[in-house]
């Protein structure tokens, strides 16, 4: 049975298919699922971020405010970029049925993509990532969210970047930024190679290739005025929300209401801190350690984390596991983070203690903010192994 069990997680065509039969499964259960009836007699699908991800591009080449309620057509406000709304207008082509499902095939195979580029790590530890995020992976596409893209993008620029391919892998980051704005932590990894000022420009070039992109679409008064409208909505957002992160573990655990800008910027100097440790980015260990620290990161220093954004901290948290010494401390310190995170969400979950302990006391983030301290440690208290050298 053991032996099966390692040969199934082993076998990447079988990871593939896993991932693959369950993106469909959760587009399906998508646009079979339960419509939500509001006052007014208006009827929301089962679907809705994917549908106000396609409107959003039909708004946009209306000329149209993509950042207030269009509450006949979707609820909830479009949170992405004027970029975002160009490139969902490539799923707009298709009816529903087949872009729901095209868009959950896309943010699970990319992810499972970017994992089997992982430099360093043999097919089971790949399998093994990609099974400790499944959970996640599924809550994120049940929503129509983009954060197993997201992850996948990030992912996806390191194992370039171990590839000496800077140009792809500015791409790949740039465009998780373009998508959601704290995809921009990953631009740390470039730190970590050499050809700085090549990749450096890189990141010039694609990020006005990416911010140009709605203007094929809209002139530059309609592009300014959406612009401002953005970062007004961000404005008005950050200002009404804690989430499942630091801030709103402060909040819940302490009572502390802290400046918000206080602590990511506190966040953003204790995640910095490892990069003065310059004689170690020739090892591979420290530079999967510096990319679970930044996927953990982005999530809970955001004061918007749901419980989909999490398979971008499960995927930094899973990648730390998979390498680390399986020790009693580290173990345990998984599990922990592995009920709460994936497991306290699901029907395994009691009902009542999700309820009177796990969502008051965000303990959805708490393990996440438990492993990203110990990893910094790790980090900060590194000693090569020179057998990791990569020269």
């Amino acid at each position: 049975m053991k032996e099966k069990l390692v040969q199934f997680v082993s076998n990447p065509k079988a990871i593939v298919a896993l991932f693959a039969l369950l993106a469909l499964a959760a587009g399906i259960q998508s646009l079979l699922g339960t419509k939500t009836y509001e006052d007014g007699g208006i009827t929301y699908n089962g679907y809705n971020n994917y549908t106000i991800f396609v409107n959003s591009f039909h708004h946009l080449v209306n000329n149209q405010d993509l950042y207030i309620l269009y509450p006949q057509e979707h609820w909830d406000l479009f949170k992405y970029t004027p970029s975002f709304a160009v490139f969902f207008g490539f799923f707009g082509f298709f009816p529903d049925w087949f872009g729901v499902n095209l868009w959950n095939l896309l943010n699970a195979l990319l992810l499972v993509a970017a994992v089997y580029l992982l430099p360093g790590l043999d097919n089971l530890r790949k399998g093994l990532i990609l099974l400790i995020v499944l959970i996640e992976t599924m809550t994120s596409m049940q929503n129509g969210q983009s954060n197993a893209l997201i992850a996948g993008l990030i992912l996806l620029s390191f194992g370039l970047l171990e590839r000496d391919k800077p140009f792809l892998a500015t791409l790949c980051i740039i465009a998780s930024a373009f998508i959601k704005l704290f995809g921009i932590v990953a631009l740390a990894l470039l730190l970590l190679y050499p050809k700085k000022t090549k990749s450096a420009l890189y990141v010039l070039f694609w990020t006005v290739v990416f911010a140009l992109l709605p203007l094929i679409f809209v002139d530059n008064e309609q592009y300014l005025k959406l612009i401002a409208s953005y970062f007004r909505m961000l404005s008005e957002d950050y200002d009404a929300s804690m989430g499942y992160s630091v801030m709103g573990w402060l909040k819940a655990w302490f009572s502390i209401d802290i400046d918000k800008n206080m602590v990511v910027a506190s966040g953003a100097l204790a995640f910095m801190l490892p990069f003065a440790k310059i004689k170690s980015y020739k090892h591979l260990d420290f530079r999967m350690l510096i990319l679970s620290s930044a996927l953990i990161w982005m999530v809970i220093f955001n004061h918007k984390a749901e419980s989909p954004t999490f398979v971008i901290a499960m995927t930094g948290l899973a990648i730390w596991f998979v390498q680390s010494p399986k020790n009693t401390f580290n173990i345990l310190l998984f599990a922990v983070a592995f009920v709460f995170v994936s497991l306290s969400p699901t029907d395994i979950f009691p009902r009542q203690l999700r309820e009177a302990f796990v969502k008051p006391y965000v303990m959805k983030a708490f393990p996440c903010i438990l492993v990203w301290g110990f990893i910094l440690y790790s980090q900060l208290t590194y000693k090569p192994d020179e057998k990791s050298a990569i020269v």
